[in-house]
């Protein structure tokens, strides 16, 4: 994920989470600190009070603190002025202290859990709503795949607005929506009430889920992204998992209300955990603030009116004390100094939006690899999401569950996740090792996720065959969770791919693979019936066991071959001579 629709997420990420190249530039390399310094303009005080503004163009190196403004200045002709000290809430994300970067992050991650948390806690009331609204079971789900369409549109339009104006205020706008969605759902007496409250709902998690992945890559390099990530989407495992488990207790001890009334409360503690401890991560947005600031600043230097050393601090503008040169005096600066932000990012409209859409359908139907991942991480993710609907329908019909006992069951979601997830750490360093050369590629990304997916089509037929009244209840249950490591290293695998090949066009082979991700999540729900109800337990896992096993040729083509596929594609690799923001659509 980039930043804007990879999710990430992990994702992250986020936040995440990917369009145009202003997000690899805000959020990937190490090379925006450098600072293109301008020729030398003649010595200030040679000009004349009407003579224009000095325009001085400044990058994201700006941020960093080797930067030094005094420099920048004396190559400009511009001396013997009092030098401001910058407010650290302008340094750049990437030099921000590791326990800053936790702080910051942990509102964003937290959120996508319970963004997690809302689409499994849907499933668990089902039985009750369905007989008081006198509707079936497959109908109800529809609710799961509105949600999830919730999740499909709204990143393709508040990604580009995040990219261009900062994370910080779509995730809080994005939790009052949430908040708003999930009150709709406590309080509706209808099921068209339900399914608004849904979507609303969707569209405001979505960003946590989306944008998650995109805030981690804004503070982290590459190479520092695998914890990030890795925890980030064991959060998201987490909530997937805790959904049901906590809402199945909730459903047999205080109403089916309460499912949505305590995601409130939830939703309140994480609205103010963003609100007081997430700082924008964006160096785009970042740099904008710091020139606006410094031009303040030198403004009132070049005011005769307005004492430098008295301007206010507001806030998002840069504290400033005059630390170095003299004390100006009446008159002392005789033109004014601007600085504008050396940015190269397409301007926020209807073109932008439309580009958000389009270019990831392009790489969608002309590159083979955004393809076939997105076909094998949408069938894991689907997998996913038919899990709420299965696990109940299939617990309570053979071994006569209730709603507390089908919740617990998602424990095994929570215990697979974290397993993978911890495999996924720990297991890096080695291979790192061990292959160095194969590790320094994308396709190094693909080595343990070969055998890890494995596990997603061996879980699909131990749990269908092993689903049986002669069985223990726990066979199954051990069987959700070997699914759940499966799809656990197809979700990371497909995002640290995409993110390794695809470099600043990532962000939108990310948004392809998340549309088609979510769009057949939101259709499993609907067939989950179909699939668990009129076929066998047996047939119908080894019906989905088989398509996972096909899948599986994604990983190992590309392990084998990726470096071939890359360099056939104009987008992929090291080749960067396409200039998407230039670039005419079909």
């Amino acid at each position: 994920m980039s930043s804007h629709r990879a999710e990430n997420a992990p994702d992250a990420i986020d936040a995440e989470v990917e369009h145009p190249p202003a997000e690899e530039r805000g959020g990937d390399e190490k090379k925006t600190g450098s600072l293109e310094q301008p020729p030398p303009h003649a010595p200030f005080g040679a000009s004349t009070a009407g003579d224009g503004p000095i325009d001085i163009p400044i990058g994201v190196g700006a941020l960093n603190q080797s930067f030094s403004l005094s420099d920048l200045l004396s190559s400009r002709g511009v001396n013997d002025v009092p030098i401001p000290e910058a407010d650290p809430k302008h340094g750049s994300p990437f030099e921000w202290t590791r326990r800053k970067k936790m702080l910051v992050l942990n509102a964003p991650i937290l959120a996508a859990m319970i963004s997690a948390y809302a689409s499994g806690a849907y499933a668990m009331p089902s039985h009750i709503l369905t007989e008081k609204w006198d509707i079936s079971a497959p109908v109800f789900n529809i609710g799961i795949t509105i949600f999830v369409a919730g999740f499909a549109v709204s990143p393709l339009i508040l990604a580009p607005i995040s990219e261009v104006y900062g994370r910080y205020w779509v995730f809080v706008g994005s939790g009052l929506v949430f908040w708003l969605g999930t009150l709709g759902c406590a309080v509706t007496n209808s099921f068209a009430g339900m399914l608004v409250g849904r979507f609303v709902t969707g569209c405001g998690a979505s960003v946590y889920a989306t944008l998650t992945g995109g805030a981690i890559a804004d503070v982290c390099h590459k190479e520092d992204r695998n914890l990030p990530m890795a925890l980030y989407a064991v959060t998201i495992f987490s909530g997937v998992g805790l959904g049901p488990l906590i809402s199945g207790v909730i459903v047999d001890r205080a109403g089916w209300r309460w499912v949505f009334y305590h995601q409130l409360i939830l939703l309140a503690a994480a609205s103010l955990n963003i609100i007081f401890f997430l700082d924008e991560t964006r160096s785009n947005v970042l740099l904008k603030r710091k020139c606006a600031a410094l031009n303040k600043y030198f403004d009132a230097l070049y005011d005769d009116s307005t004492p430098a050393s008295s301007q206010p601090g507001e806030k998002g503008e840069l504290t400033v004390i005059p630390t170095s040169g003299p004390t100006r005096s009446t008159g002392g600066l005789r033109r004014r100094i601007h600085f504008t932000p050396e940015l190269d990012e397409p301007e926020l409209g209807i073109s932008l939006l439309w580009r958000s859409f389009a270019f990831p359908l392009r790489l969608l139907t002309t590159e083979s690899v955004v393809f076939w991942f997105s076909a094998w991480v949408s069938f894991a993710w689907a997998i996913l999401y038919m899990q709420f609907s299965s696990i109940g329908l299939v617990f309570r019909a053979t071994y006569n569950f209730n709603s507390t006992q089908v919740g617990a069951v998602y424990v095994s979601v929570i215990v697979g996740a974290t397993l993978s997830g911890t495999l996924s750490i720990l297991i890096q360093p080695t291979l790192h090792r061990t292959f160095p050369r194969r590790m320094a590629t994308p396709e190094g990304r693909l080595l343990s996720a070969c055998f890890e997916s494995m596990l997603l089509p061996i879980g699909l037929f131990w749990f269908g065959w092993s689903a049986q009244v002669k069985a223990h209840w726990i066979a199954p249950t051990i069987a959700i969770g070997a699914c759940t490591m499966g799809i656990f290293s197809v979700y990371l695998a497909v995002f640290n791919y995409l993110a390794d090949t695809y470099h600043q066009y990532s962000s939108s082979a990310q948004a392809a693979q998340s549309m088609c991700r979510n769009l057949l999540a939101g259709i499993f729900p609907l067939v989950t019936h179909l699939l668990w109800g009129d076929l066998s337990y047996g047939v119908a896992g080894s019906l989905l066991g088989a398509i996972a096993i096909v899948l599986m040729a994604v990983p190992w083509v590309l392990s084998l071959f990726g470096e071939k596929i890359r360099a056939r594609s104009p987008f992929a690799g090291d080749i960067k001579v396409v200039d998407y923001s230039n670039e005419e659509l079909p």
